[in-house]
This record gives structure tokens, C-alpha cells and sequence, in this order.
């Protein structure tokens, strides 16, 4: 199929019914607690990494004075073990009153004043996954009203402790009770998560119409085999996940790990931009107080974080499965633009691998390419020239496509470029039939 119609394909195909909050049109972007530190409450011996206000506070001043806040991480997101293990007397949940002495509100109100949005943890069920009070159907408006005056801006809606049952009348029931608030909160359901992901179990229509993204599948876990494992259900079952995602409504395949212990460079650009072509939810769990200049680098990488939040919102795809271990992902963009990955699953060495962007179904042309993780634009190609792409393994090589008579048409850098602070796509007049190396 050619791009131009498959591009429409996609973006036809996407459901139209969406949350109608007006939240979330291009796929958040924040930090989350869970992973990295989980569940840790014991802030008499290690007050530096317990789940408490000291944690989230400091997070928010990371985001705020690191340069993060104004690429687009703009949510502090507390998750599991925030609550005291009972309500309080009006039946309302509570913080912790040792870890969160002064509150949630006071929290709200420190991360706000920074810039930032606050986001909250709660379980559809008896309890929470780690044993704290859940929100049963009962306390479905109160839970909801309660996070609307304390100044939340996200509520992460966990399933353990419940069924099925349960969580069809639950999950729809907390999503008007949120719009009942008044106050725009935005709304991650983990209910396909807990049906195992997939139709017939799950009904992404009606998943669009209450919740801005969803946990697909099973929890990250700080390595490459986790990572591999969520890459390899999502683009296996992408023609089921890639039309259901679009502005407003993503599937969320869950945190970014880079910064923490599992992943090498290659690895965490790897997830990086495989997540970026999945239109996914970005939200790092590390610690931004100690985390690397390389790993900072790949989070803040402008070029993929523009592909990242591309308006039009539509989820990537995986074109090609190689024999020789290579892969290779793409995502159409705005203004005929488009990202191409090159992923290579090898565990040897660098792979050299041969192309042309006609062989990937590119339209007759001559295209700008700019290389994401070098920072620098590529000879322009015509899409019958073969190319030559090295790959480190378990590394991606990540483009950024754009057609040059649509470049040319427009005054100066493109809208993309202007965001990167430049750089220009220079020029070239290599038009020799030889494959490119690049």
C-alpha cells in the first residue's frame, strides 16, 4: 500500500469516540514512582527513597529547574502506598500522615507552582495491589470529589482486588464521577490490563470513550527482557492496538526505565524510540536526582520527543521482521512526515543493513532524513537510492523522514525543525546509484 493512502487508512481507522474531557491530545508526559521505587515506606532508614512527600517534592524540583518541565514532562505521578491504611471519619481517603504530613493538598500545591500537574494512584477493588484501602463501587464519587479538591491532575486506576464484573461497572462509573468534579483530571485505566488485553475481553470503543490511556499489559520490570517482552505483544497484536490509539485515547505500554540499572545506552535509546513510534505515554520512573548525562540526553532528545507528540496521533506500526535479526518501525507524522526505525535484536555486532526507502513503500520522491540520536541531517535520498543503515546490537537506528518538495514549498525550516532550535536539513547533491552508508 502506498504511504499516502495508508496514512489515511490509519488515521480513519482511528476510533472517533474519545473521553470528553479535551485532556491528553498528544500522549503524556511526566514522571511515575513505581518502578523505580516501588513500594519502599520506610522512610526512618531510607528517607531519601520512601514514598512520601519528600520523594515527590523533590522530583517536582527536578522537572522544574532540569530542563524537563519545558520539553513536556509536566506530571509528578504518585503511585501505590501513598495512603494511611484506614479513611478518615467521613470516609474519605488520606495520605499517610508521617510520610505526607502536610498533606496531598499542600503536595498539589507545590508541584503547581512549579509549573506541574500532580497525578494520583487508586485501585478499583477492596484494596490496592500493595494492601491499602482500595475505592469499592460504594466510594466511587467520594474518591473522585476528594482527588478533585485536593488539586489533582491525574488519577491512575489500578484492578487488583476485584473481577471482572466489577471493574465493567467500576471503570465507567469513576470516569463520570471525574467529569462530575468539574475539574479536568486526566484518567489511565488499567482495566484491558486485567482481561488480558485483547478483544473479545476488551472493548476499545467504550475504553475511548471513558478513559485518556490504558494499561494494555503486564508491569515493566527494571531489564531488556521486560522490554522486549512489551515490544513483542504490542506489535503483535498491532492490528488490534494501532487504531484504537489517537489524541485523547492511548494505549500505554508502560514507564520508561532509562536512567535505572537494567539497560545499556543502545537498550535505552532502543525503548526510547520504539515508544516514541507506539505514540505512547511518557513517563520515567528514575531518579532524576542522580541520573546519568547519557540517560538525560536520550530523555531529552527533542527530535524524538517531536515525534513523540505529533498532533495527528497516530500509533506507529513494525513494517519488516527480518531473519537476520533486524527490524524496522514506522509512524506517519503531520505534514507528510513520517519516523523510521531501524532495531536490531542481535547480540553479536553492528549490522549493516540494506535498503531504500522504496522498498519500504515510500511514494516516488526525494526525502530530508534526520538522524535522531546524532543530532544530524542525512543526504536527501531519492526513494529508489539503497541505503545502508548500521545497527548496534540491541540499538536502533531513528530518522525522521520529510518528502523536500514539501520543504521546499514551505519559508524556511519546518515546523519540526523550528522545534529542534534547528537543526537545518542542508542540501545535498549525492545522487549516485551506489548504496549510501549511513
Amino acid at each position: 500500500m502506498q504511504r499516502s493512502a495508508l496514512i489515511l487508512v490509519l488515521a480513519f481507522s482511528t476510533a472517533t469516540l474519545a473521553l470528553d474531557n479535551g485532556l491528553m491530545r498528544t500522549p503524556p508526559m511526566g514522571w511515575l514512582a513505581w518502578e523505580r521505587f516501588r513500594c519502599d515506606t520506610d522512610c526512618e532508614s531510607d528517607p531519601q527513597n520512601c514514598i512520601s512527600e519528600t520523594l515527590f517534592m523533590d522530583m517536582a524540583d527536578r522537572l522544574s529547574e532540569d530542563g524537563w518541565r519545558e520539553l513536556g514532562y509536566v506530571y509528578i505521578n504518585i503511585d501505590d502506598c501513598w495512603s494511611s491504611m484506614a479513611r478518615d471519619n467521613q470516609g474519605r481517603l488520606q495520605a499517610d500522615p508521617e510520610r505526607f504530613p502536610r498533606g496531598i493538598p499542600h503536595l498539589a500545591r507545590y508541584v503547581h507552582d512549579r509549573g506541574l500537574k500532580l497525578g494520583i494512584y487508586g485501585d478499583l477493588g477492596t484494596h490496592t495491589c500493595g494492601g491499602y484501602p482500595g475505592t469499592t463501587l460504594d466510594k466511587v464519587q467520594i474518591d473522585a470529589q476528594t482527588f478533585a479538591d485536593w488539586g489533582i491532575d491525574m488519577l491512575k486506576l489500578d484492578g487488583c482486588y476485584s473481577n471482572a464484573t466489577y471493574q465493567e461497572q467500576g471503570y465507567p462509573m469513576m470516569s463520570k464521577a471525574l467529569n462530575a468534579t468539574g475539574r479536568p483530571i486526566g484518567y489511565s485505566c488499567s482495566w484491558p490490563a486485567y482481561q488480558g488485553g485483547l478483544p473479545p475481553k476488551v472493548n476499545y470503543t467504550l475504553l475511548g470513550q471513558i478513559c485518556n490511556l490504558w494499561r494494555n499489559y503486564g508491569d515493566i520490570q527494571d531489564s531488556w527482557d521486560s522490554v522486549l517482552n512489551i515490544v513483542d505483544w504490542f506489535f503483535n497484536n498491532q492490528d488490534v492496538l494501532q487504531p484504537v490509539a489517537g489524541p485523547g485515547q492511548w494505549n500505554d505500554p508502560d514507564m520508561l526505565i532509562i536512567g535505572d540499572f537494567g539497560l545499556s545506552m543502545d537498550q535505552s535509546r532502543s525503548q526510547m524510540a520504539l515508544w516514541a513510534i507506539m505514540a505512547a505515554p511518557l513517563f520515567m520512573s528514575n531518579d532524576l536526582r542522580t541520573i546519568s548525562s547519557g540517560a538525560r540526553a536520550i530523555l531529552q532528545n527533542k527530535a524524538v520527543i517531536g515525534i513523540n507528540q505529533d498532533h495527528l496521533g497516530i500509533q506507529g506500526r513494525r513494517l519488516i521482521k527480518e531473519k537476520s535479526g533486524i527490524e524496522v518501525y514506522w509512524r506517519p507524522l503531520s505534514k507528510g512526515a513520517s519516523a523510521l526505525v531501524f532495531f536490531s535484536r542481535r547480540s553479536d555486532m553492528p549490522y549493516r543493513y540494506m535498503t531504500s526507502l522504496k522498498m519500504l513503500n515510500y511514494t516516488l520522491g526525494v526525502y530530508k532524513v534526520y538522524d535522531v540520536f546524532s543530532e544530524k541531517p542525512l543526504p536527501e535520498l531519492k526513494d529508489s537510492t539503497d541505503f545502508v543503515v548500521s545497527v548496534n546490537p540491541s540499538g536502533v537506528v531513528m530518522w525522521y523522514v520529510y518528502p523536500a518538495a514539501e520543504w521546499r514549498k514551505e519559508a524556511g525550516p519546518s515546523r519540526f525543525s523550528e522545534k529542534l532550535r534547528g537543526p537545518k536539513f542542508h542540501r545535498y547533491a549525492n545522487e549516485v546509484d551506489a548504496p549510501l552508508v549511513l
